[in-house]
């Protein structure tokens, strides 16, 4: 059933009453959405390639979760945790540690969103290991609060004129092969780009200060940069030997969008305390912060929390997804899409020369645009020109990276072959139009 409302009349509306930073990628009024269609206040259908940016692993309205939110809203929405706790954070606690790479004993906190969780996780790292300062990478996207929008890199439009920010905050290069800050080529570089914190505690901040470093394992916003998979091993082993923290913020790649249900799994590294949010809860809001039990335990009595942390609603949805992944098995077709994805886009790189590199692990995947291969010049504009074809023609994609040249593909993993094809053969069709 169409809305009494066009796009056009909704978003006149908005630009009246939203505050006018708040942007959106589009202007069509989303009135319902199933699996990875949308479907706009005028019923047009859109094949979602954005996924609510990696929030909808599951996909839209998936019945199990759409039941189990119906069910806790018929009990009760809120007693806060703090005060009266309640079963669903307790399972679902016990869900993520068992998901977490890694043997050690861990406990979990309950956040509201991505920034708050690597806020918390921040937190917890200072006080544990009694040291203030902690790095970050270049590229790197860690939210919009003080802490997140200090931890991120990028400057425009995260940080411009958002200033000042906190304090203890450092930052290096990232292992970015196709763009190398040494000017090196893997595999024949040793991944030498990791050995480089160990200068970094000699002339940037000491060891001795550094509570923890903290890092994505597939970089989002930064362009789906992934780095070698020798690369956080080494990281671990320098951070060990100097009493480091590692967090890992896996806000974006947790909950299987990188083919298991958390990246490092792949890296082959547990991370001394985790982040997740985005997919956790399929699309309600809520994220988690799990470490290892001595780390999470070391912070007193109410340090720690807040008022709708393990919201019942989102603690509901959130076990919901975790029995979808299961019982649907989302990490075999989350593997199965990846390959398809990248296998298609490898074949687009090689008939179209505006694709430079297609990165990524999994089904989190992205192809950077270029104007020349050799020289690696962003090809922004294109890449813009592409999103507005593909959104004309009912297929949403997402562009990131620092000079937003690089399209990610974030879909649903819950996509239809049928969908995922039709979708692709706009983006090919896109690519030559833009480029003849």
């Amino acid at each position: 059933m169409k809305s009494t409302q066009s796009n056009n009349s909704l978003h006149e509306l908005r630009n009246t009453v939203i505050a006018k930073g708040n942007v959106s990628g589009t202007d069509r009024y989303i009135a319902h959405a199933k699996g990875a269609v949308l479907t706009d206040v005028e019923g047009n259908d859109y094949i979602d390639f954005g996924g609510g940016i990696a929030v909808m692993n599951v996909g839209h309205s998936h019945p199990k979760v759409v039941a189990a939110i119906k069910e806790q809203a018929e009990k009760f929405t809120h007693t806060c945790f703090m005060v009266t706790p309640y079963e669903g954070p307790v399972r679902l606690a016990k869900k993520i540690i068992d998901a977490v790479p890694g043997d050690s004993p861990k406990a979990v906190m309950f956040a509201n969103s991505g920034a708050e969780a690597v806020e918390n996780a921040v937190k917890i790292a200072r006080y544990y290991t009694k040291k203030t300062a902690i790095i970050a990478f270049e590229s790197a996207f860690h939210g919009r609060t003080l802490m997140g929008m200090t931890l991120t890199s990028k400057v425009k439009p995260y940080k411009f004129g958002l200033g000042p920010f906190a304090p203890e905050v450092y930052r290096m290069p990232f292992a970015n092969c196709y763009r190398c800050p040494y000017g090196k080529e893997y595999p024949g570089c040793g991944v030498e780009c990791a050995d480089k914190l160990k200068d970094f505690f000699v002339n940037h901040i000491a060891a001795e200060q550094t509570a923890a470093i903290i890092f994505e394992p597939v970089q989002g916003e930064g362009g789906f940069i992934a780095p070698p998979k020798e690369y956080f091993v080494k990281l671990q082993a320098i951070c060990k030997e100097n009493n480091v923290l590692m967090i890992a913020d896996e806000v974006q790649t947790g909950i299987g969008r990188t083919g298991t249900m958390f990246a490092m799994e792949q890296y082959g590294v547990e991370a001394d305390i985790t982040t997740v949010a985005k997919s956790l809860a399929a699309g309600m809001p809520l994220s988690a912060v799990v470490g290892k039990k001595e780390i999470m335990d070391s912070v007193h009595a109410s340090g720690i929390g807040g008022t709708y942390n393990g919201n019942p609603l989102s603690c509901a949805a959130a076990l919901a997804v975790f029995d979808i992944f299961e019982e649907e098995k989302l990490l075999d077709k989350g593997q199965k899409l990846g390959a398809m994805l990248r296998e298609s886009l490898i074949a687009m790189q090689q008939e179209c020369d505006l694709i430079g590199d297609v990165r990524g692990l999994g089904p989190m995947v992205a192809m950077e645009l270029v104007k020349d291969k050799k020289t690696k010049e962003p090809a922004a504009a294109e890449t813009k020109a592409l999103v507005k074809y593909c959104l004309d023609r009912g297929l949403i994609i997402l562009a990131c990276g620092a000079y937003g040249n690089i399209i990610r593909f974030l879909m649903p993993l819950v996509i239809t072959d049928d969908q995922l094809q039709k979708g692709l053969t706009i983006v090919r069709e896109g690519l030559a139009a833009i480029r003849s």
